[in-house]
């Protein structure tokens, strides 16, 4: 299950975090971040709540598509650009992106909660 991706946030995260079949919880930091006003991602919530059909979604989400596949990048620049992290639980983890995002990595405040929720849980249940 993945906590966030590249793409969360309308692809400004900064780390793609998921628990690994390896029993890890990975977390991958990005070594640059897209540079520029990316076009709205906001189609898929419109498409899931009926206010746009599947055509819609399908140009929209080829807008933003295209406009990434040229978009400038530029490196992040902080300490662990490129790094990966294997964590032995969803408690760990969780501590390790509070303090990437203590330095400056861009991460999606519905991670923290989700993590926190899935650490309560009996570690069968995780």
């Amino acid at each position: 299950m993945a906590y966030c991706r590249w793409s969360s946030a309308n692809w400004r995260c900064d780390v793609y975090c998921y628990a690994s079949v390896s029993g890890f919880w990975v977390t991958h930091v990005a070594n640059n971040r897209v540079v520029g006003e990316i076009p709205n991602a906001g189609a898929w919530d419109d498409y899931i709540a009926g206010r746009i059909d599947a055509e819609q979604f399908v140009a929209c989400h080829r807008v933003q598509m295209d406009w990434l596949a040229t978009a400038p990048r530029e490196p992040i620049g902080l300490p662990h650009d490129g790094e990966s992290f294997d964590d032995p639980g969803p408690a760990e983890m969780r501590a390790r992106l509070v303090e990437l995002r203590a330095l400056g990595y861009c991460i999606p405040d519905h991670v923290f909660d989700d993590l926190a929720e899935e650490a309560s849980q009996p570690p069968e249940e995780q």
